[in-house]
């Protein structure tokens, strides 16, 4: 495996280490920072791991904090044609790190890799904190389907960033767009996507059987939670998550939607630090 060591930054006291990573067929780009417990974040879809900046330095104050691009956004490579798995692709990126288990903090599509994670590795699942989280299985409304129709149909005839700007204007963004600084933010990580998913069919491996149907064998502690003001399906399959998960704890954050880590960093923050000060035995 290739390590293609970046410099590092100083950010408010934190030496954040950035780096590539060749594993699996692919390369993964990857940042480091702090000590102790492992902590990996995991981004959104049409996003990257910048997604994370109100977390990362933050947690790194506790916790031995990774956050990367997954295959086929950010600085990471964009898939072939040969099938592939997040799950898997984390694995050996937490191998190459050497660690041997960790939280894993998930957003979006990033708690739907999260759970398929800990499914998948349950021996390297330390706790799940699941946020807005999507879920393989789970039958999406028209309303959050629909949108996609115009924007993989623009990204077919060559117009990457009127199918980045659709994926802006969808619905699910709309809380987020509220906030002028949180709507600049993902209007430069989204106007950076390559648009590869819009355009082209993913060869990503789903779970099998989907985990809708596994939820109950997870047997890390889970915090899931949710932005009052997120769309309805994933308010559901955050009551999903909550009731099916045997170790879970659901908490509702007002006045957020679905961006709820960049809407409302400091409720989610306090949250999810008491969350993993108590599965980690850490003093609060």
């Amino acid at each position: 495996m290739l390590d293609a060591r970046l410099p590092s930054e100083l950010h408010f006291g934190v030496i954040i280490q950035s780096g590539i990573a060749d594993l699996n067929g692919t390369r993964l780009y990857f940042e480091t920072a702090g000590s102790g417990e492992s902590l990996v974040f995991i981004h959104g879809l049409g996003l990257d791991a910048r997604m994370w900046d109100p977390q990362f330095e933050t947690f790194a104050h506790r916790f031995s904090v990774v956050r990367y691009d997954l295959r086929g956004f950010g600085r990471s490579s964009l898939p072939t044609a040969e099938s592939y798995s997040h799950a898997e692709d984390l694995r050996a990126l937490l191998r190459f790190l050497r660690v041997s288990d960790a939280h894993i903090f998930g957003l979006s599509l990033g708690g739907r890799h999260a759970v398929n994670f800990a499914l998948l590795y349950p021996e390297a699942t330390k706790s799940l904190i699941l946020v807005d989280s999507s879920l393989d299985g789970f039958d999406f409304s028209r309303e959050f389907l629909g949108p996609f129709d115009k924007i993989e149909a623009c990204a077919k005839r060559g117009d990457i960033k009127a199918a980045n700007q659709l994926w802006l204007n969808h619905p699910l963004f709309a809380p987020a767009r509220e906030n002028r600084e949180v709507a600049c933010k993902l209007a430069e990580i989204v106007g950076d996507y390559s648009g590869w998913r819009w355009a082209n069919e993913d060869p990503v491996r789903k779970s099998n059987p989907p985990a809708i149907k596994s939820l109950n064998q997870i047997r890390a502690p889970a915090l899931v939670l949710v932005g009052d003001r997120d769309l309805a399906d994933f308010r559901a399959i955050s009551d999903l998550l909550a009731q099916e998960i045997p170790h879970a704890t659901k908490v509702v954050l007002p006045g957020v939607g679905h961006m709820s880590n960049m809407e409302g960093p400091e409720q989610l923050n306090r949250i999810a630090l008491q969350f993993l000060s108590s599965v980690a035995g850490l003093k609060t």
